[in-house]
C-alpha cells in the first residue's frame, strides 16, 4: 500500500489536475476541457466513468483504482501536463480528493441523485464537498453561480483558494443563448461561440471549463477552438437521427430529465413539431425520483411512452406504477415494458418536424433484468429501427 500511495504522489506532482464533479454535466465538462487541451497542441488525459484515455488512446486497468493509476502514470510517461478527472460522490465519499488534490475544482450542480447510496441530500451535498475543501493551496474553485448549492459550497472551502464563477451575475455569463438543429450559439462580451452540441446546460458546461482552462493557464484565445469543436460524449444528448430529430441522452434523474426535455422543446419548436420520450427508471434504486419523473415527461413532452430501463430484480410493472403514482396525465401515454417495442413506438408516431428522446440509458451497452444481462444500445436499436 506504501509503494502505491508513492506511485500516486509522484504522478500527482507532474500532473495539472482540473477535476469536475456535479449531478449532470460531469463526463461532458471533462471531455470539453481534454478536447480543448488537445486543440492547444498539448499531449491531453481524461479519466471519467466512461474511462480514461490519454490522446485519443484508451487506458484499462483490472479495477477502477488501477485504471485511475495507470492513467496518470501514462499521462506523466507521454508528457501531459493537464489531467481532466471527473469525479463522483461515491469517489469522494471514499476520500479520492484527499489522496488527490485537485488544482482546479469545477461545480455544475447539484439535484436528486443517488440517494439509495448518500441517504439525504445534505450528505450528498457534503460528499461533492470533499472535492473544494481539498482543492490544493493557491488552487481555484469554479462555481455555477446559478446553483443554490454553490454558496453553500463557497462557506465551507474557507479561503486557501480563488473562487470563480459562471451564470447569472458570475464572472463569465453567456448572453442571446439559441438553439436549433444544428447546435447551441451565445454571446460572451463581445464574442460570438457556436458550439456543436445541444442546449443551455452546454454552455453553462463550456462556461465551467472555459474558466477551468484558464484558470490552469491556457488563454481563452488557445482554447476557443477545441470548445467549439467538441461533438459531446457518447450517450449525452447523442443526435442519432434528424429526420425525426432522434436524441439518446443518459437523463436518469428528474433535473437531468428536465433539462433535455426543455432542450428537446427548444428545438422543435424551430420546426413546430412535437416531442416524445421514451423512458423508465431503474430497478433497486431511488423510488421517491420516479413519480417525478413521471409529472415532468407529462408535463414537458407531447406524448410519452414508459418502458424498462434496468428492472434489475425489481417489477418492471412496479416500477411503471411509482412513475405513474398519482398521475393525470395531460398528453398521451402508452405503457411498453419491452423497451425495444418501446422505442419503436416512441419512433412510429413522430413526424420529421419532430424530436424524440430516448432518456435514462444513454450510453450503456447492457440492460439489466432480474435473471440476466443482456446486450442493449439505445442508439443501436434506434438506428436499427429507422434502417
Amino acid at each position: 500500500m506504501d509503494a502505491l500511495k508513492a506511485r500516486f504522489e509522484r504522478a500527482h506532482a507532474r500532473l495539472r489536475t482540473l477535476a469536475v464533479t456535479g449531478t449532470n454535466g460531469k463526463t461532458t465538462s471533462v471531455s470539453m476541457i481534454y478536447d480543448a487541451v488537445r486543440s492547444t497542441g498539448e499531449v491531453p488525459a481524461r479519466l471519467t466513468t466512461l474511462g480514461a484515455w490519454v490522446d485519443g488512446e484508451r487506458v484499462v486497468g483490472e479495477n477502477r483504482t488501477r485504471e485511475f493509476l495507470a492513467c496518470v502514470e501514462t499521462s506523466v510517461d507521454r508528457g501531459v501536463r493537464t489531467l481532466a478527472l471527473e469525479v463522483t460522490s461515491k469517489a469522494l465519499a471514499q476520500g479520492l480528493a484527499k489522496r488527490w488534490p485537485p488544482h482546479v475544482a469545477v461545480f455544475t450542480n447539484l439535484s436528486r441523485d443517488h440517494l439509495d447510496m448518500h441517504e439525504s441530500p445534505e450528505a450528498y451535498l457534503a460528499a461533492k464537498a470533499q472535492l473544494f475543501i481539498h482543492v490544493a493551496p493557491g488552487g481555484t474553485i469554479v462555481l455555477n453561480a446559478d446553483d443554490p448549492s454553490s454558496a453553500l459550497i463557497a462557506e465551507v472551502v474557507g479561503d486557501h483558494a480563488r473562487v470563480r464563477t459562471f451564470g447569472t451575475n458570475g464572472d463569465l455569463e453567456a448572453k442571446n443563448v439559441f438553439v436549433d438543429r444544428e447546435g447551441t450559439r451565445f454571446d460572451l462580451g463581445d464574442e460570438s461561440f457556436r458550439l456543436n452540441v445541444y442546449g443551455v446546460v452546454h454552455v453553462a458546461n463550456a462556461l465551467g471549463a472555459l474558466l477551468a482552462l484558464e484558470a490552469a493557464g491556457y488563454s481563452r484565445d488557445s482554447v476557443r477552438t477545441g470548445i467549439e469543436a467538441f461533438e459531446g460524449v457518447r450517450g449525452r444528448f447523442e443526435v442519432v437521427a434528424r429526420e425525426p430529430f432522434v436524441v439518446v441522452d443518459y437523463a436518469h434523474t428528474p433535473d437531468g430529465l428536465r433539462g433535455t426535455l426543455r432542450t428537446a422543446r427548444t428545438i422543435a419548436d424551430t420546426t413546430g413539431g412535437r416531442v416524445h420520450v421514451v423512458f423508465g427508471c431503474g430497478g433497486r434504486r431511488d423510488r421517491g425520483k420516479r413519480s417525478e419523473m413521471g409529472a415532468i415527461a407529462d408535463a414537458m413532452s407531447d406524448r410519452v411512452v414508459v418502458t424498462s430501463d434496468n428492472p434489475r430484480d425489481e417489477d418492471p410493472i412496479a416500477i411503471i406504477g411509482d412513475i405513474m403514482a398519482g398521475l393525470e396525465p395531460s398528453v398521451p401515454w402508452v405503457e411498453e415494458l419491452d423497451r425495444r417495442r418501446g422505442i419503436e413506438l416512441g419512433l412510429k408516431d413522430a413526424s420529421t418536424r419532430d424530436v424524440v428522446v430516448i432518456a435514462g440509458k444513454g450510453h450503456e451497452s447492457e440492460q439489466e433484468l432480474a435473471d440476466r444481462t443482456i446486450p442493449f444500445d439505445d442508439a443501436a436499436v434506434v438506428r436499427d429501427l429507422l434502417a
